[in-house]
């Protein structure tokens, strides 16, 4: 994992995980802004050459920390990252229910998006 940069790509919503100039992961995300701001990770994608490195872990761990850095909270949608909070209670406080309610209807609300 020491050769896996991770960057956020914020216009475009994408945390990717890079290995050799080449994107080998992702969490596609958006940011809700009300009721509160947040991070709301909606797909966690790990090419199939990569699986099992991981790399997924990474990518959750690192969403959580930059929203720790930014002072807001992650409002997953995404049921893997679901799961890797559970896993990870002291990483990844859980989201209010009202914050994951409108994040919720955010993404029902722009059906392209994702």
């Amino acid at each position: 994992m020491s050769d896996i940069e991770i960057r956020d790509d914020r216009p475009a919503g994408r945390l990717e995980a890079v290995a050799a100039g080449e994107v080998v992961g992702r969490v596609e995300y958006f940011v809700l802004d009300a009721p509160a701001r947040a991070l709301v990770p909606v797909h966690t994608i790990v090419e199939p050459a990569h699986e099992g490195k991981g790399i997924a872990g990474s990518l959750a761990r690192e969403l959580y920390g930059i929203a720790r850095r930014e002072g807001v909270t992650v409002a997953p949608l995404c049921p893997y990252v679901v799961k890797w909070a559970e896993r990870h209670p002291d990483e990844a406080p859980a989201a209010d229910p009202e914050l994951l309610r409108a994040a919720k209807e955010w993404l029902v609300a722009h059906p392209d998006r994702f």
